[in-house]
């Protein structure tokens, strides 16, 4: 590359659980650059997973995260030509990526769901993957599967 690197920057805590991942996750869900509906949107969820859990469960931050790191997929396939072909070889995703990819799907997902309100869609995506179900886990097993069937090229390293 002829330009450097652009910096990574840090990014400020959300205010009510004050965690760096949360504010990452919003910044996802933002559109139009309206950051207060979609902190409010986040919040809201998190308001109605609370309110879903059982009595000794985590808190709702918590099964966020589980949800996150249960959509999390470790290798994804990447396309290269070699020899007039093209073959889908399996690659291991870095650690930033593979946050931002679940990240990216749980919205995705959720934004695809039939429910009322941006709120109640998100916080039903984020229930079905923490315990292991739903669109945005079923993408993570599609991946998964996908990179297993196409092991066989992945002597092919880039």
């Amino acid at each position: 590359m002829r330009k450097t690197k652009a910096k990574k920057r840090p990014l400020l805590p959300d205010p009510k659980f004050n965690d760096q991942l949360v504010t990452r996750f919003v910044n996802n869900l933002m559109f139009d650059g309206k950051k207060s509906i979609a902190f409010k949107i986040f919040y809201d969820a998190m308001d109605i997973v609370e309110a879903k859990k059982g009595e000794n469960e985590k808190d709702s931050l918590e099964i966020w995260k589980d949800a996150l790191t249960n959509v999390m997929p470790h290798v994804e396939v990447r396309s290269r030509r070699i020899g007039g072909a093209n073959f889908q070889i399996p690659m291991p995703i870095r650690a930033d990526r593979k946050i931002s990819m679940a990240m990216k799907w749980l919205i995705k997902y959720s934004t695809a769901r039939n429910d009322k309100s941006m709120a109640m869609k998100l916080a039903s995506e984020v229930i079905a993957a923490a315990k292991e179900e739903g669109a945005a886990y079923k993408k993570k097993t599609d991946t998964h599967r996908m990179a297993e069937a196409n092991k066989a090229f992945s002597h092919f390293k880039f």
